[in-house]
């Protein structure tokens, strides 16, 4: 009789003790996934050990890329802030590619900048696959030096392909010929957060337009001029050429970008 009770218990105890070793397993499992998605992300964020950005709680666990479906692809649309801030990144620094049939775009800064990739990630991350990353580099064969990138990338989608048609031409990026209609106030401020320099000695902004030509440069001042009453000339500058704003024009600049300037670039303009 004992015997059998024994057996009973034992029988009862056995699924128990399974079902508490199954979930202790599944916990260690889950507690060491989080972790590791966590240490992704303060990799993400971290530049020369600081946080460059405050990090959201909804961005703690990584966002898994996968393909899309053409109907999902086709239900992006683009804000018209978010088309003149990319005409402006355009000008600047992103990098658009088209690989098949729709173009997908790729947001790089040096970590120094790392806070406003951050700030452009934040903008476009509905957009995005993963989320960004650092690239080490190999040093620099001149100087030594490593200069660390960070990187984010959107899914190839039809919302970009008008933009990378008028900015690319075999695959070579250009100045478009309407760029009169297509440049705002949003345009010019996120073209200077890419690509402006601010001179404190003599008080001037420089737009690094080299990779165009002369003749894209000097479209892009006339319409500088026309458009937002800039006083601007045209320098040169190694190979190529550089929009220079006076400082006469300083006020009219600072009064048209203050209050959208991204806090991180107002030095940009020389606030």
């Amino acid at each position: 009789m004992t015997k059998n009770i024994t057996n009973i218990t034992n029988f009862r105890i056995l699924p128990l003790l399974l079902i508490l070793i199954v979930t202790i397993v599944l916990f260690i499992f889950l507690f060491n996934y989080f972790l590791v998605s966590l240490n992704g992300w303060v990799q993400y964020c971290t530049v020369e050990g600081s946080i460059v950005s405050p990090v959201l709680l909804s961005s703690l666990l990584p966002v898994k890329p996968r393909r899309l479906t053409k109907l999902e692809q086709e239900q992006f649309v683009l804000t018209e802030d978010l088309k003149g801030i990319l005409v402006g990144l355009l000008l600047g620094d992103l990098y658009a590619r088209k690989k098949s049939v729709n173009a997908c775009l790729e947001f790089t800064q040096g970590t120094i900048h790392g806070d406003y990739l951050l700030h452009l990630y934040e903008l476009f991350k509905g957009y995005c696959r993963s989320l960004p990353k650092i690239s080490n580099r190999a040093p620099d064969r001149r100087t030594g030096n490593i200069y660390n990138s960070i990187t984010f990338n959107t899914y190839s989608l039809p919302c970009f392909n008008d933009l990378y048609n008028l900015f690319y031409l075999e695959g070579q990026k250009v100045v478009p010929l309407n760029i009169a209609e297509l440049l705002t106030p949003l345009s010019l401020c996120y073209l200077i957060c890419d690509d402006g320099l601010f001179d404190k000695r003599n008080p001037s902004i420089s737009l690094c337009t080299e990779c165009f030509s002369l003749r894209e440069v000097q479209l892009l001042q006339e319409v500088l001029e026309d458009k937002f009453k800039i006083d601007c000339t045209i320098n040169v500058r190694g190979g190529g050429f550089r929009i220079r704003i006076s400082k006469k024009s300083l006020p009219v600049v600072q009064a048209l970008l203050k209050d959208i300037m991204p806090p991180m670039m107002l030095h940009k303009i020389g606030l």
